[in-house]
């Protein structure tokens, strides 16, 4: 509001853009395949000159000016086709991972070695959180390029509406495949687990991957800090790096090849290039929408989990001081000239940010409710614990299981320990 007010924006209203061209395109067709409908119906009776012309100028006249929802129907569909089936693309890559770590733990588990096992988990959680980070930076520049060609396929009208329809699709796209893993490790990891002697499989051979002893929050804590630092490190500030130097130099390599082949004038080869020659030369500016995506997406990561994540903020400050001084020096060596365009308020961003926002007020109270364990800990020390402490909360927390309960061929086939009859376990379950 403060620059808004500075740059005298408060009273800038939105202008009536020009339709893009390949809006006109498509209408100029639509509206010469009426044209030809219509006089084919009238084949058989002859006009004259002038008649014909007021016949073309009354059909033209009953033509609509604009694409009906009829005419935009088809690439809606695609669009509506194309998104869900990305969005099993990126469910089949978290279920992928979870069918890793369950697979692998089972391996490793029959290792003899007792410090190959007690590192297990650790291990298997590692290379998980490294394959998911890897995925998401891989699916985040695929489903950019889907995002251009559906909106390409809706025909919108203006730029403007171009742009937000863009930014939509790929928001919903990138935060999807973004946001996937951490949501399943927060909300359904452990859910489905089952207690003992009646445990869930997955493919009748698999048991469904439970949290650890401590919880999913130390892991969802893990994974959402890899996965955030991991895709500010590598996504937000090498690729700005490294991707427009490379740009450079295979521009440069080009342009001293084609002219090793050109028989140019001598005083034209010595004469020093003017700074025009060297700007165009430079990468085309392509619009805002690639830096209000990172900070949308840092904004979902340090509001969203920062139940589990509490350094997410510190993280998020450094990168962007980091990030001001690379987009700074992208903007000025990098990329040609922006073009400056008045626009009263940041657009459509501000209401994704809002819906963020609202939910991750909601997201956060689930969090704390079902991944942590504040309501069982508040519980027990207001409601069970003698001494009003928490001495004794892990033996409350944990139930009983008779071994005696186990189905044939389901048992421990070996144990460190004899004469066992009763085991416990993490739940609140009555006694058998």
């Amino acid at each position: 509001m403060c620059l808004k007010h500075a740059w005298d924006l408060t009273s800038l209203e939105d202008e009536e853009e020009t339709p893009r061209p390949e809006y006109d395109q498509i209408l100029q067709e639509k509206r010469r395949n009426k044209r030809g409908a219509k006089r084919s119906e009238l084949g058989g009776v002859r006009y004259g000159d002038a008649e014909e012309g007021e016949k073309d100028k009354m059909l033209s006249q009953r033509e609509q000016e604009s694409l009906t929802l009829e005419d935009r129907l088809p690439g809606y569909m695609i669009n509506v086709s194309v998104i869900l089936m990305m969005m099993g693309v990126t469910f089949s890559a978290v279920f992928g991972v979870i069918l890793y770590r369950i697979t692998m733990l089972s391996i490793w588990s029959m290792n003899p070695d007792p410090e190959a096992k007690a590192s297990v988990r650790m291990t298997v959680t590692t290379t998980a959180i490294i394959i998911n980070l890897l995925v998401v930076l891989i699916l985040d520049e695929i489903y950019g390029a889907i995002a251009v060609w559906l909106t390409k396929l809706e025909v919108p009208k203006t730029e403007a509406e171009f742009e937000e329809r863009l930014i939509l699709k790929s928001f919903l796209l990138k935060s999807m495949n973004t946001f996937a893993p951490v949501f399943y490790v927060a909300f359904f990891k452990g859910r489905f687990a089952g207690p003992p002697g009646d445990y869930v499989y997955l493919f009748g051979h698999f048991r469904m991957e439970e949290c650890a002893p401590p919880g999913c929050l130390i892991e969802l804590c893990i994974q959402l800090s890899m996965i955030m630092l991991g895709k500010q490190l590598i996504q937000n500030n090498v690729f700005e790096i490294v991707i427009p130097k490379l740009k450079k130099m295979y521009r440069t390599y080009k342009e001293k090849d084609k002219g090793g082949e050109e028989d140019d004038d001598e005083e034209e080869t010595k004469r020093p290039k003017q700074q025009w020659d060297k700007d165009f030369s430079l990468d085309p500016y392509e619009g805002l929408s690639p830096e209000y995506m990172e900070m949308i997406i840092q904004y979902g990561f340090v509001t969203i989990f920062v139940a589990s994540f509490p350094l997410a903020p510190l993280f998020a400050l450094l990168n962007n001081v980091i990030e001001i001084r690379l987009d700074a020096a992208k903007f000025t060596t990098e990329i040609r000239r922006p073009d400056a365009v008045r626009r009263k308020d940041i657009g459509i961003w501000f209401n994704i940010l809002i819906g963020i926002s609202k939910f991750s007020v909601i997201t956060n109270a689930f969090v704390i409710s079902f991944t942590s364990d504040f309501i069982p800990r508040t519980v027990y020390q207001y409601m069970y614990s003698q001494t009003g402490s928490m001495h004794g909360f892990t033996e409350h927390s944990l139930s009983y299981f008779n071994v005696s309960n186990f189905e044939a061929d389901s048992s421990p086939s070996s144990t460190l320990f004899t004469g066992v009859t009763i085991c416990r376990y993490k739940d609140y379950r009555d006694p058998p």
